[in-house]
């Protein structure tokens, strides 16, 4: 009998090793392969991601499982989609997702047309995260993403961008395992990565300065930092509304701050290096309780902070997605049979689920939080989740 054909994507981290390792001892046919997508050390911060180090021991681990092993290098696709993507966003004043993009746009997209030339029937990763196969539909298969086992750990916020096709060539081999179950499989089999921190910062770059790595294309310009109280007549909303449509683009709005609602109290050197929520990084004392970013200009190139992190300006209690963007992970689902559901959602990686209701306006799906929000940002994700399954997402706008 033909034995299934997997590419596993070997980062040089313990999660994808032992997901190479779990697939061997299943019986499948594996090849390793490493993906370059970034060489430019100029603007890290730590020695923990460098690429030949990360490549090395992917080979090591290959070596080891006696697994067939190559580099590929994706570094030109990673810099037009997902390093340029960034500079775009940054100097619009949103705050992009790069994460998210890399999976959806290489790892599942390009170096799965890779693996799929190999002859691959599978591309295997170390994600955190759980794909079931659902059979209710008579007429197909549906694939359905869910969150790993380890709640700490969990994943799958970062695969919200993918599709059915994509779900049905992929194998998570540890979504079913804690971080700790994965560290002992590794060093149990004297896997080189057994005791290798964890990666952090961008996809694939390392841990990196985000000036530093903006100041590449978006040069240092000085502005003004302005202060708006908390008490501002701009958060006033003691409004009677007409109907729900206007309540849900009340709550929804942004507010358009002027230098003329508080008072300058700092300069910074860009307003696309800060993003809404961001503490530090202002330099600015003198205060009792933390400034924080609640909004920026890159027009103006002014960014405005209140103080506390119950500021008005920081928390929000709904947001908006653009209703044709809306990525259905299980087109199972569509708006119109959501309706008795008890959805929950999450704007960042590792935040708690929160409860939603969801509604539909002009060309937009509005997603109204039980509790307030903070720091709801232009450029990230929603995730929106049947209990433990990921149903859909969009980009906040």
């Amino acid at each position: 009998m033909k034995k299934n054909k997997v590419v596993v994507a070997l980062s040089g981290g313990v999660d994808s090793s032992v997901a190479a390792y779990l697939l061997k001892d299943q019986g499948y046919d594996l090849i390793g392969l490493f993906m370059k997508n970034w060489h430019d050390e100029t603007v890290t911060i730590s020695d923990e991601c460098p690429w030949l180090d990360d490549s090395n021991d992917a080979m090591l681990v290959a070596d080891k499982l006696n697994i067939p092993f190559q580099v590929v290098d994706l570094s030109k696709d990673y810099k037009e989609k997902i390093i340029d993507y960034m500079f775009d966003e940054y100097s619009r004043g949103n705050t992009p997702n790069p994460d998210i993009l890399c999976n959806k746009e290489i790892k599942f997209d390009i170096f799965m047309d890779i693996a799929l030339s190999l002859g691959a029937d599978y591309v295997a990763t170390g994600h955190y995260s759980r794909i079931k196969k659902n059979y209710n539909n008579k007429n197909s298969i549906k694939y359905e993403l869910h969150s790993g086992i380890d709640k700490t750990k969990d994943q799958s916020y970062f695969l919200c961008q993918l599709n059915q096709d994509q779900l049905s060539k992929i194998l998570l081999p540890i979504g079913d395992l804690t971080k700790n179950e994965v560290r002992k499989i590794a060093k149990k089999n004297n896997l080189v990565t057994a005791e290798k921190k964890d990666s952090q910062g961008l996809c694939f770059v390392g841990k990196v300065s985000l000036p530093d790595f903006l100041q590449q294309k978006l040069k240092k310009k000085k502005g003004n930092v302005i202060e708006i109280p908390g008490d501002s007549k701009l958060f006033d909303k003691k409004i009677k509304f007409v109907n729900e449509n206007d309540r849900l683009l009340s709550l929804t709005d942004d507010i358009d701050y002027s230098f003329k609602d508080g008072k300058i109290i700092g300069k910074h050197n860009g307003a696309y290096y800060y993003t809404v929520g961001q503490r530090k990084g202002l330099a600015i004392g003198g205060y009792k309780d933390p400034l924080f970013v609640i909004s920026t200009n890159t027009q103006t190139n002014e960014i405005f902070v209140g103080e506390g992190k119950n500021h008005p300006g920081l928390i929000k209690k709904a947001l908006k997605v653009k209703f044709s963007d809306v990525n259905w992970v299980n087109d199972d689902y569509n708006f119109e049979n959501l309706g008795d559901l008890k959805l929950k959602a999450r704007i960042r990686y590792r935040q708690k689920l929160q409860k939603i209701s969801v509604y539909k306006h002009l060309d937009y799906l509005f997603v109204e939080f039980e509790d307030f929000q903070t720091a709801v940002t232009k450029g990230q994700f929603l995730a929106i989740y049947d209990n433990s399954q990921l149903i859909a997402s969009g980009v906040i706008c």
